[in-house]
């Protein structure tokens, strides 16, 4: 078990820094979910700790030992990838044993950790299987299997379930969070997907352009974003972004005018004009302080609720409210002005 902690770290590519001076330290045993979209630098920040990608500055700690010049197979970790890497040749006893020969252990002792270990994945019935003859769902076991055998201090996940569909993703998820309770082992996950990183992750790191934009608790990160990036990219659907302009301590959306309370009025002091920050589930609060209407361009009905999309001050927004309130063409919105947000419309910062 292992802190993993990285110290201005850089990378530049072809003259371009891709990764821009990331500190981080990863908890012992610590579940962190590395997040954001394509091409951000996520999978390499993960690479650079796994030692498959060279670090152009800064230092990388694992245990209180830096690692910068060690060899990937010497830093005890473990990488599972999203395309599951196994070898097509060799059964799911052979894959998951591969590692631990590799190690020269003993053979009765290969055989009773990959039978432990493929017994707590479901796999035992699959041990003679080839890659091939699995599904998407117990391959990924399968590459998870052969990580666990080894009984590394980290475990490294590069989008491991990216190529499962909907409903599998769920399970594995579940599968994937038991896992890490039942090894207490540190855990670094990279992903795209949102609903991964807050459903999995014990903290989460929001990554934009090589750069860490906040790193906080799930709950954090959705309720209080530091920045308009990441409260749009967390949440689906994402934070509503509405543009206004501030009159005598007032904030108007489609014509109607909430008045700011006293903090509200402070912090917004210097400001003509402000990006106001809410989130679809906070536009049908019963305990209200402020309305607006507008025309529903768009309803989307999901079983458990309805997804109303409309305007607001000429910019797109989302509702998520009950789906037996009945919805015609306009429709009163009812918002609890607590639960607003408010970002400076030049820098996108959280004010």
């Amino acid at each position: 078990m292992a802190e993993v902690e990285l110290k201005n770290v850089v990378k530049i590519y072809d003259k371009k820094k891709i990764i821009d001076n990331v500190s981080l330290t990863i908890k012992d045993k610590e579940f962190l979910v590395l997040v954001g979209s394509s091409g951000c630098g996520k999978s390499t920040i993960l690479r650079m700790i796994a030692g498959l990608e060279d670090i152009t500055e800064g230092e990388i700690y694992i245990d209180g030992k830096c690692v910068n010049n060690i060899h990937p197979k010497e830093r005890d970790i473990a990488f599972v990838f999203q395309n599951y890497a196994l070898y097509p040749h060799m059964s799911v006893y052979e894959n998951m044993a591969f590692p631990l020969k590799m190690k020269g252990m003993k053979k009765e002792d290969i055989d009773k950790k990959v039978k432990e270990t493929a017994e707590s994945l479901n796999l035992t019935e699959l041990l003679q299987r080839k890659p091939k003859q699995l599904s998407g769902g117990q391959r990924q076991r399968v590459a998870l299997g052969r990580a666990i055998v080894r009984n590394p201090k980290v475990f490294l996940m590069d989008e491991p379930l990216s190529n499962l569909d909907a409903k599998l993703r769920v399970q594995m998820r579940a599968e994937i969070k038991k896992l890490h309770e039942k090894l207490k082992t540190t855990f670094i996950y990279v992903t795209h997907d949102q609903t991964e990183a807050l459903t999995m992750g014990d903290r989460i790191a929001v990554i934009d352009k090589g750069i860490i934009q906040q790193i906080d608790t799930p709950q954090n990160i959705y309720n209080n974003p530091i920045n308009k990036f990441v409260g749009g990219f967390m949440g689906s659907p994402a934070m509503n972004f509405i543009k206004a302009d501030i009159i005598n301590e007032s904030i108007s959306i489609n014509n109607s005018l909430f008045k700011l309370n006293s903090q509200q009025s402070e912090r917004l002091s210097d400001k003509k004009s402000v990006l106001i920050g809410i989130r679809a589930e906070n536009l049908d609060e019963l305990n209200n302080n402020f309305e607006f209407k507008a025309d529903i361009e768009i309803k989307e009905m999901l079983g458990n609720e309805q997804i109303l999309y409309f305007s607001a001050n000429s910019c797109s927004c989302a509702a998520t409210i009950s789906p037996s309130l009945k919805v015609e063409k306009e429709f009163l919105f009812k918002i609890n002005t607590n639960n607003i947000l408010f970002f400076d419309i030049e820098t996108g910062q959280r004010i």
